[in-house]
């Protein structure tokens, strides 16, 4: 049987197709286009059997990795030139990165572009339905050091949110989640959508926490 989508989900989608880029990143793709563009995928999938809690898959990057080493953030990557579309890609780095079934999920929405001008890389979120779970494991451990199927009530609860501070002056949300620190990027498009659904708790801004050094890079 296959499991039914939380009413939140559907609330979700609705709006993010009102919702501007604006509201998530303050950067923007420039008027040519990013030098690359990827595609993530933000899977929602059922945690029980009851439909009581849901989780967002999310990995944690291979220590060793020359940039963002030992990291949480969502599967995905660029598009590569045999991809069709960012969707494409999203689902083909899931299934390279956790050997995640692309027939198993229902793609919903997806996020505006999004730009990390540090990288000049264009980033779509692609939102979708874990409609038959299955397995999954940690691909290439030269990439991948494990997998996180995040509870969606650990990530509203707000003892488990903060915000966190780098030494450069960035500061952001950020998640405390099967003692992980998910932050940047991920974290700010984790904390958006938790808003747009309507299942964000307040959560104490002003709890500030150092970025540790060994995410710096």
């Amino acid at each position: 049987m296959t499991p039914a989508r939380p009413q939140w989900l559907d609330t979700l989608v609705d709006r993010l197709g009102t919702t501007p880029a604006h509201y998530y990143s303050r950067f923007l793709p420039p008027q040519e286009g990013a030098g690359r563009r990827a595609g993530v995928l933000v899977l929602v999938g059922p945690r029980d059997g009851d439909g009581t809690d849901h989780e967002i898959l999310l990995t944690e990057r291979a220590h060793g990795m020359r940039s963002h080493a030992g990291q949480v953030a969502f599967p995905g990557g660029s598009v590569d030139p045999g991809d069709r579309d960012v969707v494409d890609a999203a689902l083909r780095e899931a299934h390279e990165e956790v050997g995640l079934d692309r027939t198993s999920v229902e793609v919903l929405a997806t996020v505006p572009e999004l730009y990390m001008p540090h990288r000049d890389f264009g980033v779509t979120p692609v939102v979708g339905w874990w409609r038959e779970p299955h397995p999954l494991t940690a691909g290439d451990p030269r990439e991948v050091a494990s997998v996180l199927r995040a509870p969606v009530s650990e990530l509203v609860d707000p003892a488990n949110r903060f915000t966190v501070t780098h030494p450069n002056g960035y500061r952001g949300p950020a998640f405390e989640v099967d003692g992980l620190l998910v932050w940047g990027f991920t974290a700010g498009i984790l904390s958006k959508l938790l808003d747009l659904a309507g299942l964000a708790e307040p959560w104490d801004v002003s709890r500030l926490e150092e970025l540790p050094e060994q995410m710096w890079r």
